[in-house]
């Protein structure tokens, strides 16, 4: 799947009015069953171990299992797509990155619409990301890699998670501002991407923090972060602010379900995950990727998703991407 820098726009849309409330199905003592939670990265993954922490804690929370259930590839599109058969009873639920807000705007034929199609639960966190090289590479830091990429117009490539999602967006938002021409490669996950890495077949990999441990290990180089400020876990690393780039990138995301859902299984499950976001075995997860604690409920939550579409898709129409 190629990006093309053509614009296409997208009306905005309202979010759907929501179903009236439900109370036989609450009062029937919701949950009953496990719940099933669409992760659409691969195993093992940053996104992948995060999920499956908070799953647990909440499934305490809730007396029932939150069973994760990875959905990989399509720059994790794949969660939202199959929420739009599912029945919003709230058996089953998928993590929401930020690709669900900016695909439609990329695509001909919109796979969904962002604001109307899915019930917005509990947010959850966001991301370290970083640019990360082989140990062995020649570039002790981020200006070189950028020098070098330049004089080498089209030959420097780098792998992400997928297009379009903010790994690509950022990556290109970088090339725009340096004036560079590279090639992304997208992957289906972590492991693919870090192999390819290892294996000579890419220069850089833009991902999350999955990559901690080879940096500490000695076996990549973490040339940048993204975020606000340095990371804990990597003091001496600059972000991309401080190499003169207004760019902040942490990718927040939280978990959704079908439209229409009783707003009474909402807020059981939203409470289940706030309270499972802050216990001490999630945050310990958290404090291991460098990823901020960032519960949000139903109300403030849709608020952030209604801001976040208006800026991604200007964002989309002024890069002119396209998928």
């Amino acid at each position: 799947m190629n990006v093309t820098r053509r614009t296409l726009g997208l009306g905005a849309a309202a979010l759907a009015t929501p179903f009236l409330p439900k109370p036989a199905l609450a009062q029937r003592g919701f949950p009953d069953k496990p719940i099933r939670m669409l992760v659409p990265w691969a195993p093992g993954g940053t996104t992948d171990v995060q999920m499956r922490a908070v799953c647990e804690q909440a499934g305490k929370r809730l007396g029932q299992p939150v069973v994760v259930e990875n959905k990989a590839g399509a720059g994790g599109i794949l969660g939202a797509q199959a929420l739009l058969n599912e029945r919003p009873d709230g058996y089953t639920l998928s993590q929401m990155p930020i690709s669900v807000f900016r695909v439609p705007f990329m695509s001909q034929r919109p796979p969904f619409d962002p604001l109307a199609d899915f019930t917005y639960i509990s947010h959850l966190t966001g991301y370290l990301f970083g640019v990360v090289v082989r140990a062995d590479a020649p570039w002790p830091d981020f200006n070189a890699f950028l020098a070098e990429a330049k004089a080498n117009p089209g030959r420097f490539n780098y792998g992400t998670p997928g297009v379009g999602t903010s790994l690509h967006i950022t990556m290109e938002r970088i090339a725009t501002e340096r004036d560079l021409n590279w090639v992304h490669v997208p992957f289906r996950g972590v492991a693919e991407n870090m192999q390819a890495l290892l294996g000579g077949q890419i220069h850089a990999t833009a991902d999350s923090s999955g990559w901690g441990p080879l940096v500490e290990e000695g076996r990549l180089r973490l040339l940048v972060t993204w975020g606000p400020e340095r990371a804990k876990r990597f003091p001496a690393v600059p972000t991309l602010k401080e190499l003169g780039m207004d760019i902040v990138s942490t990718s927040p995301y939280g978990i959704a379900g079908p439209k229409g859902m009783d707003p009474a299984v909402v807020r059981v499950i939203d409470a289940a995950f706030r309270g499972a976001v802050a216990d001490p075995a999630h945050m310990a997860v958290l404090d291991r990727f460098d990823m901020p604690a960032m519960a949000m409920g139903p109300e403030d939550y849709t608020a952030f998703v209604r801001r976040q579409v208006e800026e991604e898709s200007a964002m989309i129409r002024r890069m002119g991407l396209r998928l």
